[in-house]
């Protein structure tokens, strides 16, 4: 049965800074219950990766940076949902950060800010001045699957360790889901 901890061999990420990109390397400390484990590159994006390690896909959360506009002033954040979540980007986010304009970050912006790689960033390691939107549904999942920095490898973390992070806040961010 799919559970957050799935058939990875979780270790102490602090003691394994090779799996990890080196902004998050310096920032895993704040999170103490960050354990982290190798996986295949190819395996990153979270519907494959749940599906080759076993993990839950209601214990795994993506972790996406916007760019909002208001003026000539551009206000970045990253915002965590749960993978069986979309989150409300055009109201609820666009709302908070008090911008006109929305939208995800491009690829090179992301990476380049962050420090990270595509398909890992994670709210461990982002530039402190950025709010961490975190849903709700994320908080109440017990230990979840975040990324790391790194296509290479993921993090498991109690949540509450993430709104202990500079700038996170908790916020319904979901919207809800699709009629079929």
């Amino acid at each position: 049965m799919p559970s957050a901890r799935g058939t990875l061999p979780w270790a102490p990420a602090a003691a394994h800074p090779q799996l990890l990109a080196p902004p998050v390397a310096a920032a895993v400390g704040a999170v103490p219950s960050a354990l982290v484990a190798a996986i295949d590159d190819p395996l990153a994006d979270t519907a494959a990766f749940c599906a080759a390690y076993d993990v839950a896909p209601g214990s795994s959360a993506n972790c996406v940076v916007v760019a909002g506009r208001r003026g000539e002033v551009t206000r970045y954040a990253a915002v965590l949902v749960l993978a069986t979540q979309r989150a409300d980007i055009n109201g609820i986010v666009r709302r908070h950060l008090d911008v006109r304009k929305i939208s995800f970050a491009p690829r090179e912006t992301a990476t380049g800010l962050t420090g990270m790689e595509f398909g890992g960033i994670t709210p461990v390691g982002l530039p402190q001045t950025w709010p961490i939107l975190i849903d709700p549904a994320v908080l109440a999942a017990g230990p979840v699957v975040i990324g790391s920095g790194l296509r290479r490898s993921k993090l498991l973390v109690e949540p509450t360790d993430l709104l202990a992070l500079p700038g996170a806040l908790a916020l319904e961010l979901a919207l809800p889901p699709a009629a079929d």
